[in-house]
C-alpha cells in the first residue's frame, strides 16, 4: 500500500510543477522604451499604451521570424482597429531592417532596438534570448502572454483575442 502512495505523491508533485502559473513580466519596460523607426527617427513606445498589442521581436537573420511575418500581417488586418502589431528588430541599423520589412511586406509599425534590444527582451521575460519572441499586452497595459519561438496563425489569433479581452 505504501508503494502506491509514493508514486501517486510523485505524480502529483510533478503535475503541480508542470501546471504552476508562470509569472508574466510587467509591460513598463516596453512603454518606457524609445526606439528608432525604420527611418531611424526616435519613437516613444508610450504612444501605444492603452491599445491591445502583439509585440514581436525579430531579426533579419532569423528564419522563423521571416515565417511569422505573413501571419502577423493577417492577424493585424483581421483585427484592424482592435489590435496593433509592433515589430521590434534586434538589429543595430535601420536601413537593413527597413529593406527586410519592405521585402517581407510588413505593414505594421516596426522599430530597430539597437543596443536596447537585448535588455528590453530580457526585461520582458525572454531570459533565453531566443527569436522570435512575442508578448501580448491588453488595453490595460498588462502582459497577458509571452511566447518564445514561432507562432502559427491559430496562436496569433488566440493572442489577438487575449489582447482584446475576448474568450
Amino acid at each position: 500500500m505504501s508503494m502506491l502512495r509514493v508514486p501517486a505523491a510523485l505524480i502529483f508533485a510533478l503535475f503541480s510543477l508542470s501546471t504552476a502559473a508562470v509569472e508574466l513580466p510587467a509591460s513598463a519596460p516596453l512603454f518606457a522604451a524609445t526606439l528608432s523607426d525604420l527611418d531611424d527617427k526616435p519613437v516613444a513606445l508610450e504612444r501605444f499604451r492603452g491599445k491591445p498589442l502583439i509585440v514581436n521581436f525579430w531579426a533579419t537573420w532569423c528564419a522563423p521570424c521571416r515565417a511569422e511575418i505573413p501571419e502577423l500581417v493577417k492577424v493585424r488586418n483581421a483585427n484592424s482597429g482592435k489590435v496593433e502589431v509592433l515589430g521590434i528588430a534586434i538589429e543595430d541599423k535601420a536601413e537593413p531592417a527597413k529593406a527586410f520589412a519592405r521585402a517581407n511586406r510588413m505593414d505594421y509599425p516596426a522599430f530597430v532596438a539597437k543596443e536596447k534590444g537585448i535588455p528590453l527582451m530580457q526585461a520582458l521575460g525572454n531570459t533565453r534570448m531566443g527569436l522570435p519572441y512575442t508578448i501580448v499586452v491588453d488595453r490595460n497595459g498588462k502582459v497577458v502572454q509571452t511566447k518564445a519561438g514561432l507562432m502559427r496563425q491559430a496562436d496569433l489569433e488566440a493572442a489577438a483575442r487575449l489582447a482584446i479581452g475576448s474568450p
